[in-house]
């Protein structure tokens, strides 16, 4: 199991060090190209020729610890990079081999899927993807800090989702990199807010439906996701996870919010409830984004898995419809993924959905998170959801795009290839409702 490089862990230096990026001086350009070249030929003018080089602080890229090319084993290259949004152009292909290559990005972000090339063939493919750290910088009206990682989580199992690094997954029947470009891009941002269901999980068998997220844009458009497993609106606040995407947030990005399964808890607590706190809470965050010129979104929570005499019964309807009266009342365009999560958990019905949902250990099925199955089939809602609101992001969907929920892809025909990390421990958040 790959592990966190020495820099990952920032919470761990001071904040003035870190502002002041020490140790990380080959970094520091925010403008040129990075350009890499994979294999045993001579790199082109302007390539950096990789060869086997491990990951080292000091030279800035590298393999991670435990991973190379070659064969059909997974492989991590990673390489320091300022926070913000990049253009990854890669060229994929064997020139003695059939060659099938998945990417993801940082943590398991879905970027390019089973691309395939005959032998001596070459592919070339461009994603956007977004790197960020903890840091809170002093901008759009927002105080200098730091975004409150949970520890050792954050720190150690998902620091490769807030180290000054981007990291690629290459994966697949016979992954085959021959080159890639790295290029800073001045492009929308699309952010995400919310729980374990939308952050970025960072070991099978869980998965997220923000992690698939990116796999069904063009270039052009960065998805970062900042939602954290067993969080709030309230949490995001405190956390300030809510200040660090107000501190990076351009007129006309988008704030892709959706909280529920932990908000529960509260009412448990006696510390709020969907029409009251929850409401209230969202109405925080819609003021916030829109005086930064950004466009909020709302999404209601997607149900739980729990059928009774083969119907499903839901578990969320009253923050779904809280939800629902908070976009109608804020004006605020509306994912009502609760409906269509129902819908399509109705289409698979009580056997047919089991694989939409992570099983950590056998016979033992998480009924409120998701397999990368069942993630992949909610993103796809998210999509559809996007293009039915008729926002600015859905002008980079991918061409090819087709969903209807009350028709659910086949599991039999969801191929991603899974990643190599792997793990029983149960995502933080919702204890009461496994």
């Amino acid at each position: 199991m790959p592990r966190p490089r020495p820099h990952a862990l920032i919470p761990a230096f001071s904040l003035a060090l870190a502002l002041a990026g020490a140790g990380f001086a080959h970094a520091a350009d925010t403008t040129k190209p990075y350009r890499f070249a994979f294999g045993p030929a001579k790199a082109p003018a302007g390539y950096t020729a990789v060869g086997d080089s491990a990951y080292d602080a000091g030279r800035g890229y590298g393999f991670e610890a435990g991973t190379q090319p070659g064969g059909s084993a997974p492989y991590y290259f990673s390489v320091d990079l300022p926070e913000g949004n990049y253009n990854v152009t890669i060229t994929l292909g064997d020139d003695k081999a059939p060659a099938t290559t998945t990417v993801k990005a940082e943590l398991r972000r879905l970027m390019l899927e089973n691309v395939q090339t005959a032998p001596g063939q070459t592919v070339t493919r461009t994603f956007t993807v977004n790197v960020r750290t903890p840091l809170i910088p002093a901008a759009n009206g927002v105080e200098a800090g730091q975004v409150k990682l949970k520890v050792p989580r954050e720190t150690v199992q998902e620091a490769w989702a807030w180290d000054p690094c981007l990291t690629l997954e290459f994966n697949g029947a016979h992954p085959a990199v021959r080159s890639i470009e790295i290029v800073p891009a001045s492009v929308p941002t699309l952010f995400l807010l919310g729980d374990s269901t939308v952050c970025d999980q960072p070991s099978e068998p869980y998965n997220s439906w923000g992690q698939m997220l990116p796999r069904f844009f063009k270039p052009g458009i960065a998805v970062a996701n900042h939602g954290e497993s067993g969080e709030t609106y309230r949490d995001a606040l405190g956390r300030r996870r809510t200040d660090k995407i107000l501190s990076a947030l351009k007129p006309g990005d988008m704030v892709v919010m959706q909280f529920g399964h932990n908000d529960q808890k509260q009412i448990k607590d006696g510390k709020g409830g969907p029409f009251t706190t929850y409401k209230a809470e969202i109405k925080t965050h819609v003021d916030a984004v829109r005086a930064r010129g950004g466009l909020p979104v709302i999404v209601s929570p997607m149900e739980r898995r729990r059928f009774e005499d083969g119907k499903l019964v839901p578990t969320l309807v009253d923050y779904a419809e809280a939800a629902r009266q908070s976009a109608k009342e804020l004006n605020v365009p509306f994912i009502d993924l609760n409906a269509m999560s129902r819908t399509l958990y109705t289409a698979l019905g009580p056997d047919g959905s089991v694989p939409a949902f992570a099983e950590p250990q056998p016979g033992k099925l998480d009924n409120t998170h998701h397999s990368p199955y069942g993630s992949y089939e909610l993103a796809k809602s998210i999509v559809l959801g996007l293009q039915q609101a008729k926002l600015p992001a859905a002008r980079f969907v991918v061409d090819d795009f087709r969903f209807d929920p009350a028709h659910p892809d086949p599991v039999a025909s969801f191929t991603v290839p899974p990643s190599p990390t792997v793990t029983r421990e149960r995502p933080l958040g919702d204890e009461a409702n496994k």
